[in-house]
């Protein structure tokens, strides 16, 4: 078929069908679902962009007539339902974790993720035109998703079958790990080397060689790095200083294994470093994009006094800003409401409110440039929404005091809507890229949103309650071994349980803040020199608040990327693709397998209730199937 150019005249075909609003709502929340536990178990999430167009490409093609521009709605409104789903897992998880809640109220945990999400919908849109029309920024996954639909034939077919094959593989892996316990899903070992620890670890996850694949090596690394400053660096130092002047890491190391105490030397101490570096990379990120920002901001205004959509194309038409501006102060009452509801104090929660919309806008504005630099997968979410939550506490402190348990609950609840907005922002913008390459209707697009945000949000509650029961959050206990780690919920919790009172390492977090200071000066060393490679300070904060476990896998999968690209022939390859969709896959398989595990576990209350065996070999057998895993996805991505 051929496209018309980006802005030029092109025929309407029909695009909000009911065959692709119906199976946009079904990805939607199935794709929700699988990030959701990817987020809780990696603190990565990635865009569903691609796997969602070639899941449409294959399914609308059986119908008697179908376009690209359906694919395209049909995609918009699955990547919507992923990204809310990182909205609500890096915020909400957290009142759990600091026993604010005992569980997942549905209409609550609803309408956080609903409101959160719509609210990024609108404020992006007085954005579209000047970031992608008049700045044309990358919007990397935007214009790879893009070119899939484009060929959209030869993906529909050998495309899907990467996609479904890997689906398959991820899944069985996941069940013959964490439900048959055929081995270990983490492969690890430390020693003492005099005073000081010696840590090496990786997970066996199908889902984390995807990631890596995704991201690609630059960003891997960066997340490798990170982690190597923790746990080669950070843990041994601590380690050999404070062995005998910290009392529960000597009582550790006398009682526990060398493992144990590495965890509680990263968990207390070394993860603050990270929080540092985010803190301080959230602000950066406001800093470095401010010309930008207000460029945007201007265009959106300008819009609202002279946009007339009569003689515009279709290819330009938005939302009516009448109805974006009403509808962001109809959705800023029920939160205003909810957020009284907590605090039972008017003053309090009108404050709240406006500081949600003032942080709300400006960091879905942050979030939609930064996906247009470096794509929806590697957006700052987390040291985004951290930045938010650490401003709120401090006010909130200082309005309230301490000794209410309210305090740090309004701030969770305050970067609960900022983190759903600066999510979906991040991905409507992508999808607009996108549509605005294949000849779409923003303002149908931008319907699409709604709806996916919408669909995803009414199915998010039943599965974190799924996973909460069936593997437990936050650090590994005696009932939960082998729990979902929920980093940035857990870094949440802490920080503003923090403020209020329980203390933060605050060297810790300074530390972190040089680090980021460093980061910061070398990346914009390599920003100078014209560097294919950057060092984004957040992809390092990342890395050093992860498990090193989760990070090698990820830079497993991007040394894959790196090396199959060099021999298939670079990022546009068609080997390239295939492992893209490949990768996608595994993560989707895996994903969507743990959550099918939770079912029999929680009905059961038996965490090994699938088992057939207890791990007879270790973590040897789960060695061998990650490295032929890794051969087969090479093979796949360096196809020419």
């Amino acid at each position: 078929m051929n496209q018309p150019e980006p802005g030029a005249q092109a025929p309407i075909l029909p695009q909000l069908t009911v065959k692709a609003i119906v199976l946009g709502i079904l990805l939607s929340m199935i794709l929700a679902g699988a990030n959701a536990y990817l987020g809780l178990f990696a603190g990565l999430t990635v865009s569903a962009s691609i796997p969602a167009a070639v899941i449409s490409m294959g399914v609308l093609r059986m119908f008697k007539e179908s376009n690209i521009l359906e694919n395209n709605i049909v995609q918009t409104a699955a990547s919507a339902g992923e990204s809310l789903a990182a909205g609500v897992i890096f915020t909400i998880p957290a009142l759990v974790l600091m026993g604010y809640w005992q569980s997942f109220d549905y209409i609550w945990v609803t309408t956080i993720a609903g409101l959160g999400g719509l609210l990024g919908v609108l404020f992006t849109i007085p954005l579209r035109r000047s970031l992608i029309v008049e700045e044309k920024l990358v919007f990397p996954e935007g214009v790879a998703t893009a070119e899939v639909l484009k060929v959209g034939d030869e993906q529909g077919g050998a495309g899907l079958k990467y996609l479904a094959s890997a689906g398959l593989v991820g899944g069985f892996i996941k069940l013959c790990d964490s439900g048959l316990a055929l081995w270990n899903g983490v492969g690890q070992a430390a020693t003492y080397v005099g005073n000081s620890i010696a840590f090496i670890g990786s997970n066996l996850s199908p889902a984390l060689l995807g990631v890596g694949y995704i991201v690609r090596l630059n960003i891997a690394m960066l997340v490798f790095i990170g982690g190597g400053i923790a746990w080669f660096i950070g843990i041994p130092i601590y380690a050999a200083l404070y062995h005998q002047t910290d009392p529960q890491l000597a009582h550790t190391m006398a009682t526990g294994s060398v493992i144990d105490a590495a965890f509680d030397i990263w968990n207390r101490k070394i993860r603050f470093v990270g929080v540092g570096s985010m803190l301080l990379g959230g602000i950066w990120a406001l800093i470095s994009m401010r010309k930008s920002l207000l460029s945007g901001i201007k265009s959106g205004l300008h819009q609202v006094r002279h946009a007339k959509t009569a003689n515009v194309d279709h290819t330009d038409q938005d939302m009516p800003m009448n109805l974006v501006l009403g509808g962001i102060v109809l959705f800023v009452v029920p939160i205003f409401i909810l957020y009284q509801l907590v605090t039972n104090n008017i003053g309090i929660s009108l404050s709240m409110a406006v500081v949600m919309v003032i942080t709300g806008f400006l960091f879905s504005s942050v979030a939609a440039y930064m996906a247009g630099l470096v794509g929806s997968s590697n957006n700052p979410i987390s040291g985004i929404t951290i930045a938010t939550i650490t401003f709120s506490a401090f006010l909130l402190l200082l309005m309230m005091g301490q000794g209410h348990p309210e305090g740090p609950a309004t701030a969770i609840f305050v970067g609960a809507v900022v983190c759903c907005a600066a999510a979906i922002a991040g991905d409507n913008l992508q999808d607009l890229k996108c549509g605005y390459i294949v000849g779409a209707t923003p303002w149908r697009q931008q319907v699409m949103q709604g709806v996916g945000t919408i669909s995803a949000a009414l199915v998010l509650a039943p599965i974190l309650m799924l996973l909460m029961h069936a593997y437990g959050f936050g650090p590994p206990t005696a009932e939960h071994p082998n729990s979902l780690q929920a980093p940035q919920a857990t870094l949440m919790a802490s920080v503003t349980q923090g403020v209020f009172g329980e203390g933060l390492p605050w060297n810790m977090i300074m530390l972190g803040m040089v680090v980021a200071a460093v980061v910061i000066v070398i990346d914009e060393t390599l920003k100078a020199k014209g560097s294919d490679w950057r060092s984004p300070v957040l992809a390092v904060a990342v890395g050093i608040y992860l498990p090193l476990e989760l990070a090698t896998p990820i830079f497993l999968g991007g040394l894959i990327a790196h090396f199959s690209e060099k021999i298939s022939g670079g990022e546009e390859s068609e080997g390239r693709r295939h492992g893209v969709l490949f990768s996608a896959g595994l993560i989707t398989g895996e994903a969507l397998v743990g959550i099918l595990l939770a079912i029999p576990i929680v009905l059961s209350g038996e965490r090994d209730v699938m088992a057939i065996a207890n791990e007879p070999y270790g973590s040897l057998p789960g060695l061998v199937v990650i490295a032929g895993l890794m051969y087969a996805m090479y093979r796949i991505a360096k196809k020419r």
